[in-house]
């Protein structure tokens, strides 16, 4: 199929084109796309939903909801969950716009949130960037870090668990931690702006990863070719976190351990055998 949008050259052709990938979480991708719609992003955009082989009741229901209140979103359905990167590159095929925003579907989009963060990537010449994410609680979220290595994971681990503690030095540290604009090694895929000419050369997200660390993946290839990965707390985004599995019942913890080791074997072969003797001493051997 021809991309949308090729055939367009006038100054309303799409900039950005939104790439919502859903798997079973049709009343979490309602509430997203009234957010996309209800304050609407003053850049020239399109959005493409792709559902990921949900079962056939809620893709239908999807399909019939978004075609009744949204004819001019573009539905790709698929017939089988091909995986969390695979359905992104399918959007990310279909679409021409010169910037790509990986969306949740679990995600609420308050007015202005993408438009400053297109502002901010122009501003800085990064090639991705990623906003400021909160919670349900409107507590922030650890979105962003540096490249993985067993010290790292174990730092970044200490501030997510404080990223989800009450006491009040903790949320005034995260609050800190999460309110300076910064370049980093990655910032994470639930909402994630990049250029397309970068995520192409980048070879798109690897497909090998079937959920989870395919954000911290993207954005090392992106590193590699010379590309700049942008924080900026002047947009905030609503995460509602894990709406796809949550609803499903699909266990989290196989796919995040065989992407775990994935990531290593790929980037940090060296760790990866430990890593390995690790998850089998804990009885999440990886076959």
């Amino acid at each position: 199929m021809t991309a949308r949008g090729n055939a367009r050259s006038d100054a309303t052709a799409p900039r950005v084109d939104i790439i919502i990938v859903n798997y079973n979480t049709a009343p979490l991708l309602v509430a997203c796309l009234a957010s996309l719609r209800s304050a609407p992003p003053a850049i020239p955009h399109h959005i493409c939903v792709v559902d990921n082989g949900s079962t056939e009741s809620i893709g239908g229901v999807i399909a019939a909801v978004v075609a009744e209140k949204w004819p001019d979103i573009d539905v790709v359905r698929l017939e089988a969950n091909v995986g969390f990167a695979a359905a992104n590159n399918i959007g990310i095929r279909r679409t021409s716009s010169p910037l790509i925003l990986l969306l949740n579907s679990d995600t609420i989009v308050p007015e202005g949130a993408i438009d400053r963060r297109v502002e901010r990537l122009e501003a800085t010449g990064a090639v991705a960037a990623g906003p400021r994410l909160r919670d349900g609680t409107l507590s922030p979220e650890v979105s962003f870090g540096p490249m993985l290595s067993p010290l790292r994971e174990a730092m970044q681990g200490i501030r997510v668990k404080l990223a989800s503690g009450k006491t009040p030095w903790a949320r005034r540290y995260i609050e800190r931690h999460v309110s300076r604009e910064r370049l980093v090694d990655w910032v994470s895929g639930a909402c994630l702006l990049v250029r397309r000419p970068a995520a192409e050369e980048a070879g798109l997200l690897d497909e090998r990863f079937f959920m989870y660390e395919e954000d911290v993946d993207f954005c090392a290839s992106l590193r590699a070719r010379g590309g700049r990965i942008l924080f900026t707390p002047a947009a905030e985004v609503l995460h509602l976190r894990g709406g796809s599995f949550a609803a499903s019942g699909t266990p989290i913890s196989p796919l995040y351990d065989r992407s775990h080791v994935l990531f290593y074997e790929k980037h940090a072969p060296h760790w990866a055998p430990l890593l390995k003797a690790w998850l089998a001493l804990r009885g999440r051997a990886i076959r």
